[in-house]
């Protein structure tokens, strides 16, 4: 799992770099904190949505969005990942996938506090070049 320091959520969103290997279920964790930095923010009157789009085939795709209590997990599931990077050689970084979570909060702002780069990974045991 990639973890990432401390970051004021604001009108700047978090720009992160998420590394998946091809074909695998990748996670990645996002905490929402007050400004102690120890007591989550009650997030369960937020809806959430999370997509990558894939440049190579003009394709924006929805991953998952798990809540719970002051934190999200991204799920990108295999039937996704497996299809980025398809043709390319399984070594090395095959394909860079934009990535955002975008947030509505309970006073109808939309919000969007981390976007990045997937960097899908070849994988060679279970390619499907």
């Amino acid at each position: 799992m990639d973890t990432c320091g401390p970051h004021t959520f604001d009108d700047t969103p978090l720009i992160f770099k998420w590394d998946v290997v091809r074909g695998d279920t990748a996670k990645l964790k996002v905490e929402f904190f007050e400004n102690d930095e120890t007591t989550y923010v009650d997030i369960s009157t937020w809806d959430f949505i999370a997509s990558a789009y894939n440049s190579a085939t003009s394709t924006n795709e929805e991953l998952d969005v798990d809540v719970s209590t002051g934190y999200v997990e991204i799920i990108a599931e295999p039937f996704i990942t497996e299809t980025w990077g398809i043709g390319s050689v399984p070594s090395g970084t095959v394909a860079n996938i934009k990535f955002d979570l975008q947030v509505i909060t309970a006073d109808d702002v939309t919000w969007t506090p981390i976007i990045g780069t997937i960097n899908v990974i070849g994988d060679i045991s279970g390619s499907t070049l």
